[in-house]
């Protein structure tokens, strides 16, 4: 009980970085967005961000799972991080890394998805917004 009460709370904590960070990627202050992000790895993660952005996307959910017992939650929060990320690389100009980004936290997501118990609408609205996400990026 007392975990999964964490969990939620954890999960609150990243959703409210992230509306943060996409407001302030908004009004174009993306020097602070970055480092905002940078701190949000190790504040969430317990790892530099450079640790999961050199992760190869093939052997992202099997390395985190097994070598670095990570749980979905994890995952989840890598997914969100990644999303914004990807938001930030865009605003950047940086079209081919914001794609990559993108089709990582699409990767996270969908593999929480499989491996969850319950349906989520709002986890299934991000799916197909990150969907068309990269639909665009490819363009």
């Amino acid at each position: 009980m007392y975990q999964k009460d964490f969990i939620m709370r954890m999960l609150e904590m990243i959703a409210d970085l992230i509306a943060l960070l996409l407001g302030l990627i908004k009004k174009g202050d993306l020097s602070q967005a970055h480092k905002l992000l940078e701190n949000a790895y190790r504040d969430f993660l317990k790892e530099d961000a450079s640790f999961f952005r050199n992760l190869p996307k093939e052997k992202l959910t099997e390395d985190l799972l097994t070598k670095h017992n990570y749980t979905n939650s994890h995952l989840k929060i890598l997914s969100e991080l990644f999303f914004a990320e990807a938001e930030l690389n865009i605003a950047k100009g940086d079209k081919v890394n914001g794609l990559n980004y993108y089709e990582k936290s699409l990767l996270l997501l969908e593999f929480t998805e499989k491996d969850s118990n319950t349906f989520s609408l709002s986890n299934e609205s991000k799916i197909k917004s990150l969907k068309e996400k990269i639909n665009i990026s490819m363009r």
